[in-house]
């Protein structure tokens, strides 16, 4: 049987119920993997802070990878990696994100700015994060974002654009992908367009947590739901999806478990990992063979 030293899990659609609450039995899940030393992270979209709250919450020990895969830390002030556009190519980047009819997020560690333009079917709303993190994460809405960079630079970790019309996101997406060879576009939802540095990937970011903590990543269970978790999910020891994943994810992954509505994460942990020694006791055998 093999033996795992790291449990990757992403958040929205996994960890988290469709109400945005964790479940009190799916944080004593998460505790007592820990309690058998195996190390656990979040692997998110989600901003940094918004994910240490989380973090906190099931009193996690190790770095965890935010802004899906930009930034990987367990201070702000202190990241163990971080991967940005810079100053110059956001501003560049806002400039052609201003000739076509979209709302324009321009998303920081510790704010996120974003244009006043409106779009049908309350989807800026739906870009946004819950609204008591800007208590913590400032969000701030302009009326040029150009002119706001201008006076402010930021290197922002992602750029989120959502547009009215689908035809005008593929025309961006074109005009980004000949201008700009070094940023990475991401479509996962229909009008939404993502521009992040490149290379920029949960797969890679979990790499590089990986490497740091010497976890080879065959040794590495991750938990995704969704079209960006299946890479990672695909790519180390034992990926595990969702029921509520796409099929493509549950095609890809190892494992598929409950959904998120009826406790997955627990399910799938309690009856994997009780199955496994405590990583401590493992490695006295090894040493003694």
């Amino acid at each position: 049987m093999s033996v795992y030293r790291l449990l990757a899990l992403n958040i929205d659609g996994t960890l988290l119920r469709s109400n945005g609450r964790l479940q009190p039995s799916t944080k004593e899940a998460i505790q007592y993997v820990q309690k058998k030393g195996v190390a656990v992270t979040l692997v998110t979209n989600r901003h940094f802070q918004s994910a240490r709250k989380l973090a906190k919450a099931l009193k996690l020990k190790t770095f965890y990878v935010t802004h899906g895969g930009a930034f990987i830390a367990n201070k702000l002030d202190d990241p163990f990696f971080e991967k940005r556009i810079s100053e110059e190519k956001t501003f560049n980047l806002i400039q052609v994100l201003e000739n076509y009819n979209c709302h324009i997020r321009v998303v920081h560690e510790r704010f996120s700015i974003g244009n006043k333009k409106k779009t049908p079917d309350n989807m800026v709303n739906k870009t946004l994060l819950n609204t008591s993190d800007t208590i913590f994460y400032p969000l701030q809405f302009v009326d040029s974002l150009g002119d706001t960079l201008l006076d402010e630079p930021a290197s922002a970790l992602k750029i989120e654009a959502v547009f009215n019309d689908e035809e005008y996101k593929r025309e961006a997406a074109e005009t980004i992908r000949a201008a700009f060879e070094d940023i990475d576009l991401k479509m996962i939802q229909p009008k939404k367009l993502e521009l992040v540095a490149k290379g920029v990937s949960k797969e890679n970011g979990l790499r590089t947590l990986a490497r740091h903590l010497n976890i080879p990543m065959e040794e590495i269970v991750a938990i995704g739901d969704s079209i960006d978790d299946l890479d990672m999910i695909s790519q180390v020891g034992l990926g595990v999806a969702m029921s509520n994943a796409p099929f493509e994810v549950k095609k890809a992954a190892d494992w598929v478990t409950r959904t998120n509505d009826q406790q997955g994460v627990e399910y799938m942990v309690k009856e994997h990992f009780r199955k496994q020694q405590r990583i401590d006791f493992l490695q006295k055998i090894k040493i003694k063979k």
